[in-house]
């Protein structure tokens, strides 16, 4: 405050003894018109902050005299946000994710440089598809997506897809193939012959009388199962009779010679 008796500050409001006391806004503005800012507005104390002097309306110096009234810093930015995942599907067949592959995945991708200009950018991924990954599985590349000027890149994830099969179809670990047989098969023993999804020559021996319906369980011939290693699902082969749609009267006298009819 200025001096019992005195006119008021110099530079006060101008109203010369009028002036009641120091007033912080005047002080400022007088003090931009030198130097082009406030002496209340510090530069910046490091990425996104910035010192304030705040007197909270007790004056200039109001607030040194109290430990409540200091210097304060506040934060002037957030965090960058990340922008949700791009997911991308993955067609792979059923051989694939029967044996496992390795793909190669080129992308083309938004950038931004060094001087936040957006640019074009190509890059190839890897990919390794593990033996017994289902459709769903997700594969995630961090940061590998578009950018965009003020976020943070975004995840790149790829997504399994399973594409059909000519013979097989697949049932969660278990592989399943659908075989006709003719009725003289189905009652008097047939075998199956498959080529596995890793080129095997597979051949099955039916001994069983075949019902339509009937269903053939082999064992740890399916898909192997990605998290326990050398252990693999089943091979069920599902038989479809076929029955004759007329027979000779030999035809029926046989067949009931031979089923005792």
């Amino acid at each position: 405050m200025p001096p019992s008796g005195s006119g008021g500050f110099p530079f006060g409001n101008g109203s010369g003894g009028n002036s009641k006391g120091f007033n912080p806004r005047n002080a400022e503005d007088i003090f931009a018109e030198f130097f082009g800012n406030s002496p209340f507005e510090f530069g910046a104390a490091g990425a996104g902050r910035s010192m304030r002097f705040q007197s909270d309306g007790g004056g200039m110096f109001g607030g040194f005299g109290s430990n409540e009234h200091v210097f304060r810093t506040y934060s002037e930015g957030t965090a960058l946000r990340k922008p949700p995942p791009v997911e991308s599907k993955l067609p792979c067949n059923l051989a694939e994710l029967y044996s496992g592959s390795t793909r190669k995945m080129k992308i083309s991708r938004t950038v931004v440089d060094g001087n936040g200009r957006q640019t074009q950018e190509s890059e190839i991924l890897t990919i390794d598809v593990k033996p017994g990954w289902k459709k769903g599985t997700k594969i995630t590349f961090p940061d590998k997506g578009n950018e965009q000027p003020g976020q943070l890149p975004a995840d790149l994830v790829f997504v399994i897809d399973e594409k059909p099969h000519d013979l097989y179809k697949r049932d969660s670990n278990d592989l399943i193939v659908n075989q006709k047989v003719t009725l003289a098969e189905a009652l008097g023993g047939t075998s199956v012959s498959l080529i596995t999804l890793d080129g095997r020559n597979l051949s099955i021996a039916v001994t069983d009388i075949i019902s339509p319906g009937y269903e053939l369980i082999v064992p740890k011939e399916g898909m192997p199962i990605a998290k326990e290693r050398g252990n693999r699902g089943d091979l069920r082969i599902i038989f479809e009779v076929k029955f004759p749609t007329r027979l000779t009267p030999e035809q029926r006298a046989g067949l009931k010679r031979a089923l005792g009819g």
